[in-house]
């Protein structure tokens, strides 16, 4: 045998082989992530299309009082059905048993508490769309459960693997402050308000400082918010909302320096997905737990001092 096919040949036998694909089940089809998600990992191939992982079964849910839910849900789950087709289920337990890993996307973050029960008692590893939880107090039992029963779960905003993050990220170690700004729609049965649309600058505000936020304050108009965290060593963390839109962006102020992110960016979720697929993998999330519950604790305290006016509100 020639030398070269000698070194193809072990090369090969070394190689580990393919890791079988992940089954992948929905919870809630109220969201447009629900789609794009299905679309990026049961697509053709092309530059988001990610492998690794299928979805092949659903949940609808559904929330009767939330607009953006009633809605949608029935046509987010019949392009699901229809077009990509996912089995359909009548419960989460039932769901459970059908894969290796679950997709939590209910739009209503006050359902996501029982819902992400029911999965942890079947012991599936979860991706929590966001928001993690309606309140810091049912975020805080989430992880508990969790914990208790070692099911590994991570949340995030896509936005937190977005051109703008990535660009600054290098820039973000030392600055004086970090600002960031997003759209900040608000509805009315969410009583952490930052929580449902507010939440993706605030990702991108901790992915660029990091936890250890002491105390917020929330200045509210009709029509935007700036919301301003003090952070332990001095540093401060700006966030910035505009209704009914705006854009993203983010700048990291330096001693001697403004750095601006790009503008205009489209932000994709193929990052977010393949973290997501790695995850399911090994277990490791790639936003500590502490985090996600320190930026529901940032936005808990947001509202209390919107609630005082404004005053100062210590994190919890």
């Amino acid at each position: 045998m020639k030398l070269r096919n000698v070194a193809v040949f072990v090369c090969l036998w070394l190689a580990p082989a393919r890791a079988a694909e992940l089954r992948l089940g929905i919870i809630g089809t109220d969201t447009s992530h629900v789609i794009a998600f299905t679309r990026a990992f049961n697509g053709p191939p092309g530059p988001d299309h990610v492998e690794g992982a299928r979805v092949v079964a659903a949940y609808k849910g559904g929330s009767p009082d939330v607009e953006a839910s009633y809605t949608r849900v029935e046509k987010f789950a019949e392009e699901l059905r229809t077009k990509w087709g996912v089995e359909f289920v009548d419960d989460i337990p039932t769901l459970c048993q059908r894969v290796d890993a679950i997709l939590l996307e209910s739009v209503d973050g006050r359902v996501h508490l029982e819902q992400a029960r029911q999965v942890i008692a079947a012991r599936k590893p979860m991706f929590i769309d966001k928001p993690l939880a309606a309140t810091l107090e049912d975020a805080r039992e989430i992880a508990r459960l969790a914990r208790e029963a070692d099911v590994a779960w991570f949340s995030s905003s896509s936005l937190r693997w977005s051109p703008i993050v990535d660009a600054l990220r290098p820039h973000a170690e030392g600055a004086k402050m970090v600002m960031t700004w997003g759209p900040g729609p608000i509805e009315p049965h969410h009583t952490l308000e930052l929580s449902w649309y507010g939440i993706h600058a605030i990702e991108m505000l901790y992915a660029l400082m990091g936890t250890g936020c002491v105390e917020v304050s929330w200045i509210a108009a009709p029509d935007a918010d700036v919301v301003v965290g003090r952070w332990k060593d001095g540093r401060l963390g700006s966030v910035h909302l505009v209704r009914p839109y705006a854009s993203y962006g983010a700048v990291v102020f330096r001693a001697k320096e403004v750095i601006p992110g790009p503008l205009d960016v489209k932000v994709s979720y193929t990052p977010m997905l393949q973290k997501i697929v790695e995850f399911f993998r090994t277990g490791v999330p790639p936003v500590p737990h502490e985090e996600t519950l320190e930026i529901f604790a940032f936005m808990d305290a947001a509202q209390r001092s919107k609630q005082a006016g404004g005053r100062p509100m210590a994190l919890r």
